[in-house]
């Protein structure tokens, strides 16, 4: 059966913890090869790094392309004995479909797959066009291998996407409610402070980093980044540990450090973020406090879809099926469609994520058959 409920149970059933594909890409494969797709399998490797199976996906030859874009990866069931239905089991109760991933995404994905086959079966085989899926198995883990690689070989190809819906759980309270249209970037280093380790019944022939580290972080802390800007929120750096690795109570230790992210809006990019933290830390340590900042290594640009055409006709889809309006919102974390907004216009809209990566991920039966619903509707008013 090709219905969303049908296709989100076998790909449930599919244990696909990341990077383990586990057979759910297989699935896909044949019902959209049966659909008259192009179907392509793609492998990615880096050093160091878990071999990643893509798939990419296409019918039609002509502009315009959207493409429906997400991950068959999972994040782990946990404690499988917690589960009141088995964490891959795809059992449905009480009108909820159960299982790790059911709304983290293959829920959204069975539903874009479900209504693009809707659609070609009422449009004889072929779109208007041309529709794709974009499909990854490494967005729940560092995402190396994944939509960047993939993205990368489907314009090597010189195909082009003009736009993409991310089939992530965007809605927060209940469906309809909710389009993520852009995304905050996201930036984390580690403050380090030097002092000179002493005993402590001797602090004058000892330095403690300890009240200068704190120092600094309060001063980092209390000042913002920005007040916000047209579509987004303001800027927040978060300290999340202050460590000094010491285990005694009778040393003052020689080094002091804070680990910290910031998820930042449109008002900065990361090389500009990097040097005004620089410098809030050195205008905080004066003279006589050693500290000095090291940043990660980041993929997670901010990036925005402004509202225009293609975020109306979503919008227009919504309405029709939910009777809601949704927000067209940039809150939240990252997701891939930071690295598909370098190629197209992005949105995010799935199911409702309350469930998502929890003990009993479920979704109900009857927002896979909306979503699918949605999703027709985008693809009726995209070829109109």
């Amino acid at each position: 059966m090709n219905d969303a409920v049908s296709i989100t149970r076998d790909l449930v059933r599919c244990p696909s913890v990341t990077p383990a594909d586990a057979g759910a890409l297989g699935v896909l494969e044949n019902i959209l090869k049966a659909a008259g797709f192009e179907v392509h399998r793609v492998t990615f490797s880096e050093p160091g790094t878990a071999d990643i199976d893509n798939l990419y996906a296409r019918i039609g030859s002509s502009a315009p392309h959207i493409s429906f874009a997400g991950h068959t990866d999972v994040v782990p069931a946990g404690d499988e004995a917690a589960w009141t239905q088995g964490a891959f089991s795809g059992d449905i109760k009480d009108g909820f479909l159960y299982g790790r991933g059911t709304v983290d995404m293959k829920g959204g994905i069975a539903c874009s797959v479900a209504a693009a086959l809707e659609y070609l079966a009422d449009h004889g085989g072929q779109p208007k066009g041309s529709i794709s899926f974009l499909i990854t198995g490494d967005e729940e883990a560092i995402a190396i291998n994944g939509t960047v690689k993939l993205l990368q070989w489907v314009k090597a190809r010189g195909e082009i996407l003009d736009h993409c819906v991310l089939g992530e759980p965007s809605n927060v309270e209940t469906l309809g409610d909710c389009i993520k249209i852009g995304r905050r970037g996201s930036l984390s280093g580690t403050l380090y402070v030097d002092g000179i380790q002493g005993h402590v019944a001797y602090p004058h022939r000892a330095a403690n980093p300890v009240p200068d580290i704190a120092g600094i972080v309060v001063a980092l802390s209390q000042e913002p980044l920005d007040r916000g800007s047209a579509q987004f929120q303001a800027s927040n750096l978060e300290f999340t540990s202050i460590d000094v690795g010491n285990t005694a109570t009778n040393v003052i230790p020689a080094q002091a450090r804070a680990k910290f992210n910031i998820r930042f809006n449109d008002l900065h990019s990361q090389e500009s973020l990097r040097e005004l933290v620089e410098q809030r830390v050195t205008k905080a340590a004066g003279n006589r406090i050693k500290a000095r900042v090291t940043w990660e290594y980041s993929n997670a640009n901010v990036f925005v879809t402004k509202p225009g055409a293609f975020t109306d006709l979503a919008v227009a889809a919504i309405e029709a099926v939910t009777g809601r309006k949704p927000e067209l919102s940039t809150s939240g974390g990252t997701s891939d469609a930071r690295f598909i907004s370098g190629y197209c216009p992005v949105i995010e809209f799935g199911l409702v994520g309350q469930t998502m990566h929890q003990v009993d991920e479920r979704t109900p039966v009857s927002d896979l058959e909306k979503l699918t619903k949605i999703y027709r509707g985008m693809l009726d008013r995209y070829f109109a």
